[in-house]
C-alpha cells in the first residue's frame, strides 16, 4: 500500500500598502499552517509591502492589474495546490483557525468554506459595513437560494477544483459576491465556520470605500443575476410591462365595449406596444435559458474535470 501523499496547501494573501500587517500576517499562518506556502500577491503597493512580505518569507507575486478581483483571479491562475487558504492582508482575521477550516475541506470533502466573521469590537466590525453585509447576504440569498450569513468575508477555503473552475470577471471588492455566487450556482458543497473578526491595527487603513463598493456589490448581483437567471430576470420586467399596458387598456377596452369606437388611439398604441414589448423580454428570457443552462453544464464539467478534495488517509 503507498503512502499517502501529504496535500499541498497554499496560503495566498492579496496585497495592497498593507507594510504594517502583512508579517503579522505571513509568521502566523506559517506558525498555524507549517506545511503551507504563503503567497503574497502584491497590487501596486507604494509603502513597501511586498519587500516586508518577502522578509518575512513569503513568496511575493506582483498584479499590475488594479483590484482585488484582479489579484484573485491572478492567484488562481498561477498557484497550483489541493487546498487554498484566501485571507486578506490587513490581519483582522484569526490564523488559528486556519487548520480547521482546512480540515473541514478535507474531511467533509467540501469545495469552499468560508470564515463566518464574528466580533464584539466596534471598530473592527462596523454598523455600518455589518447592515450592508446583511442587506447583500440577503439579496444574494432571495436570488440565488441557499446562501452564507457572511458573503463578503475575506477569509476563505478553497478547493483545487473549486479554483480551476472558476472565472472571476470582477475586478474589485465584488469578487466576494462572485466567488460566493459560483459555488451556488453550481450547488458545490461548502460550509460556513465562525472566526473571531478583529480590528485593524493603529496606522492601517481600510480599502473598503462603504457607499462606492456597495453600490458596486449591488450592481455585481444584479448582473449575477441577469447572468445566471435569465427566465427570472426578464420576466420581472415582462410582467411589469403587460401590467401597464393591461391597467392603459381597460379604460379603452370599455370605452370600445360600449361605443364600438377607439378615441384614445395612442392609448392603444402604447399598450400594444407594451405588450409586444413584454412578449420579447419574455422569449429573451427563455432564450437565454437554455443558453445559461448549457453554459452551466461546460461549467460544471470543467468542476468535475479535477478530483474531490479528501482527507489525507484517503488519498492514494
Amino acid at each position: 500500500m503507498s503512502t499517502p501523499r501529504t496535500p499541498r496547501i497554499a496560503i495566498l494573501v492579496p496585497c495592497y500598502n498593507e507594510a504594517l500587517t502583512i508579517a503579522a500576517i505571513v509568521r502566523d499562518f506559517r506558525a498555524c499552517l507549517p506545511q503551507a506556502q504563503v503567497y503574497v500577491f502584491d497590487n501596486n503597493s507604494t509603502d513597501g509591502t511586498a519587500e516586508v512580505a518577502r522578509g518575512a518569507g513569503a513568496i511575493v507575486r506582483n498584479v499590475s492589474a488594479q483590484g482585488k478581483g484582479s489579484v484573485v483571479r491572478r492567484m488562481f491562475a498561477d498557484i497550483e495546490a489541493d487546498a487554498y487558504v484566501m485571507v486578506d492582508g490587513d490581519d483582522t482575521y484569526d490564523a488559528s483557525v486556519a487548520p480547521q477550516l482546512v480540515a473541514r475541506l478535507f474531511n467533509e470533502g467540501l469545495d469552499m468554506v468560508v470564515g463566518n466573521r464574528v466580533s464584539t469590537e466596534q471598530a473592527a466590525y462596523r454598523a455600518g459595513h455589518r447592515f450592508g453585509n446583511a442587506m447583500l447576504t440577503g439579496c444574494v440569498s432571495t436570488v440565488f437560494g441557499r446562501t452564507f450569513t457572511d458573503i463578503l468575508s475575506g477569509y476563505r477555503v478553497f478547493s483545487h477544483r473549486y479554483v480551476k473552475s472558476f472565472a472571476a470577471h470582477s475586478a474589485g471588492f465584488e469578487i466576494e459576491t462572485e466567488l460566493t455566487v459560483h459555488a451556488l450556482a453550481l450547488r458545490m458543497p461548502v460550509a460556513e465556520v465562525a472566526t473571531v473578526y478583529k480590528a485593524r491595527p493603529e496606522g492601517s487603513v481600510s480599502k473598503l470605500n462603504t457607499y462606492r463598493d456597495g453600490f458596486r456589490i449591488l450592481g455585481t448581483i444584479a448582473r449575477l443575476f441577469k447572468s445566471e437567471r435569465p427566465l427570472a430576470f426578464y420576466s420581472i420586467f415582462a410582467a411589469l410591462g403587460a401590467l401597464l399596458s393591461l391597467i392603459l387598456a381597460e379604460p379603452v377596452a370599455v370605452t370600445y365595449l360600449q361605443t364600438g369606437l377607439v378615441p384614445r388611439l395612442p392609448t392603444a398604441v402604447l399598450c400594444a406596444t407594451l405588450m409586444l414589448f413584454s412578449v420579447i423580454l419574455l422569449v429573451c428570457g427563455i432564450v437565454l435559458d437554455a443558453v445559461t443552462k448549457g453554459r452551466i453544464e461546460q461549467k460544471r464539467f470543467a468542476y468535475l474535470a479535477h478530483p474531490a478534495p479528501a482527507a489525507p488517509d484517503d488519498a492514494r
